[in-house]
């Protein structure tokens, strides 16, 4: 196999030396972010695209290329857990009860993670996404905790401050992300087990 074939984008010779970079960088425990910024830095590539080549790259263990390059680094990406309809009415409801006090977006799910960065990003991917393709769920959800239509939040179509806003804060929790996501998961358990246990006794 030549060294110019491009795999994803890289040639053969970049996915190794990104590979390696990383086994090592692994080894002497340096940060994803660190090694993703300086990587992208020499090689004259975004963070967030080595980043994302990086991540995708390790899902296709069925590309024979990709065992070979992958043999003997031991790097692995842990699957995360999806929410449960349950746990998505629980995390709405505890983010807009948060909201009705007058909260930003962010300090609302901050309070519900106590600051929890891998969950508070979780948070707020799963709340960006509520909004733009189920709507009305976010809406009947918000009724349901008296919240009156007008108050219920809506994502428009064109890119609000908001929206841009939990952009910027997800880019920067990711940038300060390194692993441990059964940490993560186990953590999203007890909230929304504790969450779920408040709306009961109410």
């Amino acid at each position: 196999m030549s060294d110019t074939e491009k795999i994803n984008g890289y040639t053969r010779e970049e996915a190794k030396e990104l590979v390696d970079y990383i086994a090592a960088g692994k080894r002497e425990g340096k940060a994803l972010s660190y090694l993703f910024a300086s990587f992208g830095k020499t090689h004259g590539r975004a963070k967030g695209s080595v980043r994302n080549y990086y991540y995708t790259l390790l899902k296709q263990r069925g590309d024979e290329r990709v065992v070979r390059l992958l043999d003997g680094t031991n790097l692995s990406v842990e699957k995360i857990r999806a929410f449960s309809e349950e746990e998505t009415d629980a995390v709405l409801r505890s983010i807009l009860a948060e909201k009705a006090k007058g909260l930003s977006v962010r300090r609302a799910i901050r309070n519900i993670t106590a600051g929890d960065e891998k969950l508070t990003l979780r948070l707020q991917n799963k709340y960006r996404n509520l909004l733009k393709k189920q709507p009305e769920r976010v809406r009947k959800v918000a009724e349901s905790l008296g919240m009156p239509p007008s108050a219920a939040p809506v994502l428009r179509m064109n890119k609000t401050a908001l929206q841009r806003r939990l952009e910027e804060e997800i880019d920067a929790l990711v940038e300060r992300l390194t692993e441990g996501l059964k940490a993560e998961n186990a953590a999203l358990r007890a909230r929304v087990e504790y969450l779920e246990n408040l709306h009961k006794e109410k």
